[in-house]
């Protein structure tokens, strides 16, 4: 059942992501609609093993972008 989950949140990542240059872990969670910094982590996990974005560190806050 996690797995799902995982897979749900990082389709919601993806959306939130997706026709933009990239955006802080704020601004993805506020477009997917996300209240707990562990869902944003369980669907950023999929998406960095499938590959899907890059991550930085920006003002020390986590930026993430498609790749």
């Amino acid at each position: 059942m996690l797995k799902e989950k995982a897979g749900a949140l990082a389709g919601q990542i993806w959306e939130a992501l997706n026709g933009t240059e990239g955006l802080t872990q704020k601004q993805i969670k506020k477009a997917a609609k996300m209240k707990a910094d562990k869902d944003f982590f369980l669907g950023l996990g999929w998406l960095l093993r499938e590959e899907k974005v890059a991550t930085s560190e920006a003002g020390g806050e986590i930026f993430v972008k498609l790749v």
